[in-house]
């Protein structure tokens, strides 16, 4: 009886510990099966964020006073510094492309984190050089025409914005996935704390931005911009001895191998077999491995899908090919429908790059107003140009927390959705204020134009575009955070997450286009809607273009997520945007 008891005792022992383990196939940092009690959820995340603090402390504290750098201290023109500061950032986001190819390839999310921290902080280094020795940067100017910068001087000053575009390119698409990775998916209770986790990354996003907004703006008018680009380089540097700290604490995902190899294969397998006149009939004709795993390293097995059918075409066997290992002549089911779900998202990511195009306006135009407006707080202060962006930062740390902590719970009760509303609907109600932001601030920047006396005009008339275009990123990078996290599979996330960035990046991008058509067909920057001088362009009608372009995508964007039926059968209509929205 003993022997049975003890028997009993030891099956009872490794029952309770498998419970504990996590269901993801998420390791600790021995290479072990992670254990819920000592890694991951809140644990783990407190690390997480603090690198991401620090990381958008410092962009933040270049981005919303770079075009002022740029036209105070580098000599060039506003439309040209605003061109140069949207390139910039549009390269910062687009570059998330090669580091999620990195992460989820060869280093993994953690290891990718730490590598591309420390080549921002080398170009946070470089970037404070520049400022520091008069021979990296153009002599003070009191007098137009200003000498403008060297090419020496240029080639060295783009140097470090580039490697801190790659940094940012690095650690972006990993850091919100690294987090989500620390809850089990399976666990009821850690999948709740998931989406409360996406909420309050965004509120440290904020956090960053605020002192990046304020305090090292502020430094960088009042002191210097040696010491207002110095902080953020030490803080950098601060964060990944943080992000290290928190080792022992992480739950890992092993790098699965290049999403991008395995969608090319896809694709070549099914013309090959196209053009052989292979058809799909069964669904029991397609090939998948008959081990419980995928053949996928670390990823679970899919279901079939009957969406995007002429890929199935891939993973069709035929006699010659029944047990090929050559994923280039044939894939398996999982495979293919890992494409499939890439490939669903696109539409969605597609009709919301429009909104990245507005977000663009905060760290250029919006600025370039608030150079020429009446900044005075009180009798002394005068609120530095750069720091007016705080505005949306602010709004940003006081909406999520009454978001999550009431409106979410009273949506509940009312949509029966676990959060409140659906990522989709969240991201069609940020499309949507976007357009009233802008209409907002083309009648504002009209009044002050229209103004007898223009650099009269409070800077807090700009109040109303700040809080609406910081509501509309609350709404709409919260949602896109859980939707492409949601929607994308195991070997996926980084790639996902990269993807949704990239739109910020395309979007900066496309704003710089579309500052040079406008500056092309309206008459330059000498008589053009966009000139050198503010107070002489006719900025109102660049944002109602905005406004019409955005009015026209959030129309799109209706079409496309109503008939939208991804992973998790997401799908609303126009009528939930009404009751809802």
């Amino acid at each position: 009886m003993d022997e049975i008891g003890e028997v009993d005792r030891h099956i009872g022992k490794e029952e309770s510990l498998r419970t504990t383990l996590v269901s993801n196939g998420r390791v600790d940092f021995r290479g072990r099966i992670a254990d819920k009690r000592t890694t991951g959820g809140w644990k783990a995340s407190p690390f997480i964020i603090a690198n991401e603090v620090a990381e958008r402390l410092a962009f933040f504290a270049i981005a919303v006073n770079m075009v002022s750098y740029l036209v105070f201290e580098m000599h060039q023109s506003i439309p040209k510094a605003a061109t140069h500061v949207t390139d910039w950032i549009g390269a910062a986001y687009v570059l998330t492309i090669l580091g999620a190819f990195l992460a989820d390839a060869c280093l993994g999310r953690f290891g990718t984190i730490v590598i591309f921290s420390s080549i921002y902080a080398v170009g946070m280094v470089l970037l404070t050089l520049s400022a520091s020795i008069d021979s990296l940067h153009p002599s003070p100017c009191t007098k137009q025409p200003c000498k403008p910068a060297s090419y020496g001087q240029t080639v060295f000053f783009s140097c470090a914005l580039a490697l801190i575009a790659l940094g940012t390119g690095g650690i972006k698409p990993c850091v919100s996935s690294f987090g989500a990775d620390q809850f089990d998916e399976a666990d009821e209770n850690e999948v709740h704390k998931k989406y409360a986790f996406f909420n309050w990354f965004f509120f440290a996003i904020n956090i960053g931005a605020l002192f990046g907004i304020t305090l090292l703006v502020y430094i960088q008018v009042e002191k210097s911009w040696s010491w207002g680009f110095g902080v953020p380089t030490a803080t950098m540097f601060c964060s990944i001895i943080i992000l290290v700290a928190g080792m022992r604490y992480y739950r890992y995902q092993r790098p699965m191998g290049s999403a991008f190899t395995r969608f090319l294969q896809v694709i070549v397998a099914s013309v090959r077999n196209h053009s052989r006149g292979v058809e799909v009939g069964r669904e029991d004709d397609l090939y998948e491995v008959s081990t419980k795993e995928s053949d996928i390293f670390g990823a679970v097995k899919l279901p079939h899908t009957a969406q995007y059918s002429f890929l199935d075409k891939a993973a069709v066997i035929t006699d010659a090919e029944a047990i090929t290992k050559n994923r280039w002549r044939l894939c398996t089911v999982t495979q293919v429908e890992e494409f499939k779900s890439f490939l669903r998202v696109l539409p969605v990511w597609a009709s919301t790059i429009a909104l990245s195009i507005s977000f663009a306006q905060l760290s250029t135009f919006f600025i370039s107003q608030a150079l020429i407006m009446d900044r005075k707080l009180g009798p002394s202060f005068v609120i530095p140009a750069g720091s007016i962006p705080v505005f949306s930062a602010i709004t940003g740390l006081i909406l999520v927390p009454i978001y999550e902590k009431w409106i979410v719970p009273i949506l509940r009760r009312y949509t029966g959705h676990r959060r409140g509303i659906t990522s989709l609907q969240r991201m069609g109600v940020g499309l949507f204020l976007s357009i009233i932001a802008l209409a907002s601030a083309a009648l504002v920047e009209k009044k002050r134009r229209d103004h007898s006396k223009p650099l009269t005009v409070s800077v807090f008339w700009l109040l109303p575009q700040y809080f609406l275009m910081g509501s509309a990123e609350v709404f709409t990078y919260v949602g896109q955070l859980e939707f492409f996290y949601d929607e994308a599979t195991d070997g996926t996330r980084s790639i996902s997450s990269a993807i949704f960035l990239s739109e910020i990046g395309i979007g900066s991008w496309l704003s710089s286009a579309i500052v040079e058509i406008i500056e092309g067909t309206t008459g330059g920057e000498e008589k053009g809607w966009l000139r050198n001088d503010i107070n002489k362009s006719r900025l109102d009608y660049f944002y109602w273009t905005l406004a019409g372009i955005n009015g026209v995508n959030f129309l799109i964007y209706l079409w496309i997520a109503r008939r939208y039926k991804g992973k998790g059968s997401e799908k609303w209509s126009v009528r939930d945007v009404a009751v809802h929205g």
